[in-house]
């Protein structure tokens, strides 16, 4: 399974396009993708946010799991698109970098062993149904160390308004579900950056209120998105 109902992940990062959920725009690349580290994700490991071992839940092509590899940590990353984990294990190779790089659901975590003391989603559990995000959240906590702290970066209901996305995204939604298992330390809107130039985003959603969106000074859209930070309970 590559699409988890929002869409095939494994075509859209093999270049043949995806449409995001049934009515929702098409996708011919993947607008997470900068091939260097999400800038948010670089500012917490510079706050030095991350104790290892690392779990990185929808890695994608690997690049935040790789940095925190470069930075000495021990990284086990997860995506359940194939072809986007063996683009990053050829990363990880050419750098010469140690990443164990899997192909997995992130609601179930089969084979994944516990005693993670960092998990991470950077713009993965906002692809997941409520009924997927609980179990995913149940999964983590199970694969987490006591006291382990969970950083997910996830798109609020008034920028998911314009995207098709399954699962409730308003505040008490995200609390109610996490904190079944986790206890919330913060949880604060920041900025993600995306591959999409202002312009461009606005033509692929015409009808949404992308005012939201600002541009990071090289050309790529900035949107609001919760970082939410919590300790395992």
């Amino acid at each position: 399974m590559t699409d988890h109902g929002l869409m095939d992940f494994d075509a859209l990062h093999g270049g043949g396009g995806a449409n995001l959920g049934a009515d929702g725009p098409r996708l011919e690349a993947a607008p997470w993708q900068l091939d260097e580290p999400q800038p948010l994700i670089i500012e917490l490991a510079d706050k030095d946010e991350f104790r290892g071992p690392v779990l990185d839940l929808g890695c994608w092509v690997g690049d935040n799991a790789l940095l925190l590899a470069a930075r000495g940590f021990e990284v086990t990353a997860v995506d359940i698109a194939a072809s986007a984990i063996e683009q990053a294990r050829a990363k990880a190779s050419a750098r010469g970098v140690d990443v164990d790089f899997r192909v997995g659901d992130a609601t179930v975590l089969d084979g994944i062993s516990a005693g993670y003391n960092t998990v991470l989603d950077s713009a993965m559990m906002h692809c997941l149904s409520d009924t997927d995000r609980q179990a995913y959240l149940a999964a983590a906590h199970r694969v987490a160390a006591p006291g382990a702290r969970l950083h997910v970066l996830c798109f609020p209901d008034f920028v998911a308004g314009a995207f098709p996305m399954p699962g409730n995204l308003d505040e008490a939604s995200l609390r109610r579900d996490i904190e079944v298992h986790w206890s919330i330390d913060h949880m604060e809107v920041r900025r993600y950056t995306t591959n999409m130039d202002p312009a461009g985003l606005r033509d692929l959603v015409p009808d949404a209120s992308m005012e939201l969106a600002v541009d990071d000074g090289q050309g790529r859209s900035l949107l609001p998105i919760w970082h939410i930070a919590a300790t395992r309970r």
